[in-house]
């Protein structure tokens, strides 16, 4: 199917009044929907059946943000006595330095100002992130080798 089929199936369901055409071939699939019968505006969505493993690996990524939530809601229920250590940029956290190392900090590990507790990796750049407060890590808050968002609480520490 060439560009001048998809444009006329688009003209077709649109002075049809439909709100929605599929049309699936052994290598080929589109979906044409219409926000309102018989307007002139439509969309259409082609579809690959060979990106099927990229598919499979969205659910996964969509499942991570919805534990983050429940995360943050603790992280703010104990934030009035413990100072959080936030992200300062989106990329991957990691705890160690690399794989074969000791993680930067555990739970009850002292840090002072300036220790390096984690790396965020961003464009294949690792960048240290340091303590900015001196006091015990209370709680991890990320779990290893996962994506973080800027300003994601990543450390709960006690300044005490």
């Amino acid at each position: 199917m060439d560009i001048k089929d998809i444009q006329n199936l688009i003209k077709f369901v649109s002075k049809a009044e439909v709100s929605e055409v599929k049309y699936k071939t052994k290598d080929f699939e589109i979906t044409i929907k219409t926000p309102l019968a018989g307007s002139e505006v439509a969309y259409a969505q082609p579809a690959v059946y060979h990106t099927a493993p990229q598919q499979v690996a969205a659910p996964a990524q969509v499942a991570t943000p919805a534990a983050a939530p429940a995360e943050k809601a603790e992280a703010t229920s104990d934030d009035s006595k413990y100072v959080t250590i936030k992200s300062p940029m989106i990329g991957t956290f990691y705890r160690k330095p690399s794989p074969d190392k000791d993680v930067f900090v555990n739970v009850g590990d002292e840090v002072s100002n300036g220790k390096v507790v984690c790396v965020i990796e961003a464009m294949k750049l690792f960048n240290q992130i340091e303590s900015e407060v001196s006091g015990k890590i209370v709680k991890i808050l990320v779990d290893d080798a996962t994506p973080v968002e800027y300003d994601q609480p990543l450390f709960l520490v006690d300044p005490s």
